[in-house]
């Protein structure tokens, strides 16, 4: 059985596939251990769902820590495959690749509607 590769995963998912990118291997060492936690947790995160910042640093034992976690979500050097989109702010959509507004954010809501959308449509099937 041929395997994908990332680039081409990530195609799949640009085109409306869910992916799972839990399979690859990432290199994520030269973060500090709090990156690497809240990265490694992002991971965890299901296609069409998202949680908030605070969510997030509940998850990883650092309640109160939410400004830390988007701090840390900025150093994600795998955007897409560690799905940093999928955390979003108690009061709206919140920053995306290190960014509070503009192109990368519109990218961000671009992408969760596509999961969104994906998911009420497998959901409408299933019925």
């Amino acid at each position: 059985m041929k395997h994908n590769t990332v680039f081409q995963d990530i195609l799949r998912y640009l085109s409306g596939e869910n992916v799972d990118f839990s399979c690859y291997d990432l290199d994520i060492f030269n973060l500090t251990e709090f990156q690497q936690k809240v990265l490694t947790e992002t991971r965890k995160i299901p296609y069409g769902q998202t949680i908030t910042y605070a969510e997030l640093a509940c998850r990883i034992g650092k309640e109160g820590a939410s400004r830390a976690v988007g701090s840390a979500l900025a150093k994600n050097p795998y955007p897409i495959v560690i799905p940093c989109h999928r955390v979003v702010s108690s009061s709206g959509i919140g920053g995306f690749c290190a960014e509070t507004c503009g192109e990368k954010v519109e990218l961000k809501r671009k992408m969760l509607e596509m999961e969104s959308k994906a998911v009420s449509e497998d959901s409408k099937s299933q019925e």
